[in-house]
């Protein structure tokens, strides 16, 4: 006989939206903060020429500038208050975390709960100020520099600082905004934002293909070949992302006053890519802003930053062999952040549970370990396989960033982890309903009883 959950998941339809308010304020909610998002992305930086900063671009828009675009939402394209995106805050967790592991300091601030996180979170937001103005004076140098006349006004107080300080704010506010989006509506704020800016460069992607086969510098039949990938990828997303390795957990007999349980058996899930869609955007973030501010200095640029621009740009070997390295590390490093085989292990033993075959506590621990360790293995390989056909692929046919791996993977994952948040709502809301009923039901045969 089927369980109640079992039940409930058989039933669960969209029907119920029109039953759960606070779903549809939720999800309402996540739509106006990323219109607002949306919105802020035409609102330009002040004191640059329009016209010959549109020209600039143009001419590195299939290079790494597009790739960065891609992510702020065509903010970069526009140069608008929100060009950095949250890119220096996603770039600020990264060195948060990076320290947690090495500091056994934060290691214990971590394992505080709720008043250690607060303090964490306060560390990681101080280091996306810091980084938000580096990165923002890197830009305004990059302008002035760059020849075009694309700054009107150029000098520290005139122009450089007002940038610094714009784009601040521009990304101090989607950072806010995120957040609100994850405490007060549908899915992960920092990621839906990312994913708005890709799903809404998408058209112009797919329009920017279809006339290169119109004007006949891509074959029909590549075309149809790049569809056919992107297919492929897509579902191929769809395959990992849901793969698991199922450990065996036993738990024994026990026995509570005179009543005496038969043991269980259940399964602890371990998903194939633990990270998720975190190394690529961690990569992407850590390669691409660099690249960006050399593009923009051009002939000026010191000769580190040439050196750069020469060898990791956008498909280039030095581009796609650092981008396979920071995958595969942060797969291994945020897998460790987010799944602790000894503190897994503790807790198995703590309840009574074991592995069979395995002795609890350490050994148990060296066993998920083991087997974490293998499964990241392959995770590490499907995430480096997804990400970088597209992208020597993108780069050979002159295709749009916007259709490369590291984008579908975003857009899939996302929307994978959104509709599972909205089943998980819409379950806990036919949930209450079945518990009132039964309450409703008590009550009246109660009454009838009397």
């Amino acid at each position: 006989m089927a369980s109640a959950a079992e039940q409930l998941a058989a039933n669960l339809n969209f029907g119920a939206f029109s039953k759960a308010t606070e779903l549809k304020q939720r999800i309402w909610f996540t739509i106006g903060a990323l219109i607002v998002f949306r919105l802020m992305t035409f609102v330009p930086l002040p004191g640059i020429d329009a016209a010959a900063f549109k020209t600039l671009f143009d001419k590195q828009s299939q290079g790494v500038l597009g790739m960065v675009n891609m992510f702020s939402g065509g903010g970069l394209q526009r140069m608008s208050i929100v060009a950095l995106n949250i890119m220096p805050y996603i770039t600020s967790s990264i060195i948060v975390q990076l320290l947690t592991s090495l500091s056994p300091s934060l290691a214990a601030l971590k394992k505080e709960g709720a008043s250690g996180t607060k303090k964490i979170n306060q560390y990681t937001r101080m280091g996306t100020v810091g980084l938000a103005l580096l990165q923002g004076y890197g830009i305004a140098r990059g302008l002035e520099s760059a020849r075009g006349g694309v700054v009107i006004d150029p000098g520290f107080f005139t122009f450089e600082f007002p940038v610094m300080v714009t784009l601040l704010g521009g990304t101090m506010f989607l950072m806010w905004l995120g957040e609100q989006i994850t405490a007060r509506g549908i899915g992960n704020g920092s990621s839906l934002i990312i994913f708005t800016g890709i799903v809404a460069s998408l058209p112009h992607a797919l329009a920017g293909m279809f006339e290169l086969g119109k004007s006949g510098e891509m074959s029909p039949i590549v075309i149809l070949a790049v569809l056919v990938l992107i297919a492929a990828v897509i579902v191929g997303i769809v395959f990992m992302e849901r793969a698991q390795r199922k450990v065996t957990i036993q738990y024994p007999k026990r026995q509570e006053g005179n009543k005496q349980f038969q043991g269980d058996t259940s399964h602890m899930p371990l998903k194939l890519n633990t990270a998720g869609v975190i190394p690529p955007i961690f990569a992407s973030s850590l390669l691409l802003m660099p690249l960006s501010v050399a593009n923009f200095a051009g002939a000026n640029a010191p000769p580190w930053l040439a050196f750069i621009t020469t060898h990791f740009q956008h498909g280039k070997f030095g581009y796609m062999l650092g981008y396979i390295l920071l995958i595969v590390f942060f797969c291994f490093f945020y897998t460790a952040v987010v799944f602790n085989p000894e503190e897994t292990a503790d807790n198995l033993k703590k309840h009574g549970g074991f592995i069979p075959g395995i002795r609890p506590g350490a050994r148990t621990a060296e066993y998920l370990d083991f087997v974490l360790t293998r499964i990241t293995v392959i995770g590490a390989a499907y995430l480096a396989t997804i990400c970088l056909i597209p992208e020597i692929l993108t780069s050979q046919a002159k295709l749009p960033g916007y259709l490369g791996g590291t984008s579908l993977l975003i857009v899939v994952s996302v929307t994978m982890d959104t509709i599972a948040q909205l089943h998980g709502h819409l379950m806990a809301h036919q949930y209450e309903g079945l518990i009132k009923k039964s309450k409703l039901r008590g009550a009246k045969s109660g009454r009838g009883a009397k």
